[in-house]
């Protein structure tokens, strides 16, 4: 009968379904001599699991942490870089070129813009009258070959009216 409850509870071991006190009650048998021949690949994972129970840890373990020097220089050199980096935003910029004309160049250059951006504008207008006539053009080829049809069909008819 013990046999078979053993047998039962490393069941519901293996089904994680266990209780505390029923996984004591496997332990106290895995630990005694008298076990189950066909059980006894279990007992050397009890016994492991109790003698595990039994160790310590018997280092001691600092409470303060060690600070080296190196993190502390490490954050003065990164206060440095932003305070370079707030105090001086513009350095090494190259200057703007626009600066080095006079107000009449830039004036003049502006001026030209328009004038070419209005020139380019109309001739987008006339590219595209350009293509309107373009396709009238083939309208009126088609037109022309509807046409030598239809004089085709006339000189026909006259061959047969004439016979």
């Amino acid at each position: 009968m013990v046999l078979n409850n053993i047998e039962k509870l490393l069941e519901k071991y293996n089904n994680a379904e266990t209780s505390l006190q029923e996984e004591a009650q496997l332990r106290a048998y895995f630990q005694s001599d008298d076990v189950a021949p066909h059980l006894e690949q279990y007992k050397s994972m009890f016994l492991y699991f109790s003698q595990s129970q039994q160790e310590q840890y018997t280092k001691d373990v600092p409470l303060k942490p060690k600070r080296t020097k190196l993190y502390q220089w490490i954050s003065v050199a990164a206060v440095a870089v932003l305070m370079l980096g707030i105090f001086m935003p513009n350095w090494g910029e190259e200057p703007d070129p626009w600066d080095k004309y006079t107000a009449e160049e830039q004036q003049m250059y502006l001026e030209a813009k328009a004038a070419l951006a209005l020139l380019s504008d109309k001739f987008s207008d006339g590219t595209s009258s350009i293509n309107a006539l373009s396709l009238a053009s083939e309208n009126f080829n088609v037109g022309l070959d509807k046409a030598s049809h239809v004089t085709e069909f006339s000189k026909t008819t006259n061959k047969l009216l004439k016979n």
